[in-house]
């Protein structure tokens, strides 16, 4: 179960693995369907055995959800905006030449909060002088809709691997970094920001997930992806370092922006 703006959507997985979404209430009592059974590609409620959507066809109407082989995703009905047929992202290095890594948060802050400290590279080196340095944009390369940097990622105090990398958002609410020359090229993190509703203070809920999808031409690269299940808790714990720090930004830039702090 998860919640995508005030809605509550199910999610579960037919007998051939794919991924199926509809509401998280039943239509005739509204029981949340949660933890329940499946029976082919209907989800079964545990509080009157309704099988969803054979026996309640039309009312109750799935919505279409995609699995990428790194995240899920679920494409629910939003104003103003035009579906679409599949997820638009942009290009990642194929599976069997990669590594991926995934950190979930929650924020008090709108999507564009945190899409809006994706798009400040400025401050990376300055605010994380563990993760980078020399970071700058190369403005001349730069477009309106591709943000271009070099910086050097660190690996320690002393040492850190030069890389040139563009921002661009395949969408209002993702921004995706490519690494496009230096070590690691064609590698991409992805930062999504998903609204999820409302506090008890009425403060917006928005859940950041950031998908690192690691590529390496180097022989030792292969090594790595058989200790993914080592490695990935490193990557997540660098991850997690990055984002106790951006989203305090992404918060402050909302309280800031809405007014709640007077400045």
């Amino acid at each position: 179960m998860r919640r995508v703006g005030n809605r509550e959507v199910a999610l579960w997985r037919a007998h051939d693995g794919s991924v199926l979404a509809g509401p998280g209430a039943c239509p005739h009592m509204g029981a949340r369907l949660e933890g329940c059974d499946t029976d082919g590609t209907d989800v079964v409620c545990r509080w009157h055995g309704l099988r969803l959507p054979s026996e309640w066809p039309g009312t109750w109407a799935p919505l279409p959800a995609h699995d990428d082989g790194v995240l899920l995703w679920v494409q629910v009905p939003t104003s103003g905006e035009e579906p679409s047929s599949a997820p638009r992202t942009a290009p990642r290095p194929p599976a069997s030449a990669s590594f991926d890594a995934v950190h979930v948060r929650l924020a008090r802050c709108e999507a564009q909060d945190i899409i809006a400290n994706r798009l400040d590279p400025w401050h990376g080196a300055w605010f994380h002088p563990y993760a980078f340095s020399h970071l700058t944009v190369d403005e001349d390369a730069s477009t309106d809709h591709c943000l271009v940097t070099d910086v050097t990622f660190r690996l320690s105090r002393t040492w850190g691997v030069p890389v040139r990398a563009e921002f661009t958002c395949p969408d209002s609410r993702t921004v995706v970094m490519t690494i496009t020359d230096g070590e690691g090229e064609g590698s991409v993190v992805e930062t999504h920001a998903t609204p999820v509703g409302h506090d008890a203070n009425g403060l917006p809920l928005t859940v950041m997930t950031e998908a690192t999808i690691a590529s390496s031409p180097r022989p030792g690269f292969t090594a790595a992806q058989r200790l993914s299940p080592v490695l990935r808790p490193l990557v997540q714990r660098t991850q997690a370092r990055l984002w106790d720090d951006d989203l305090a930004y992404a918060e402050r830039r909302f309280l800031v922006r809405t007014g709640r702090v007077a400045t």
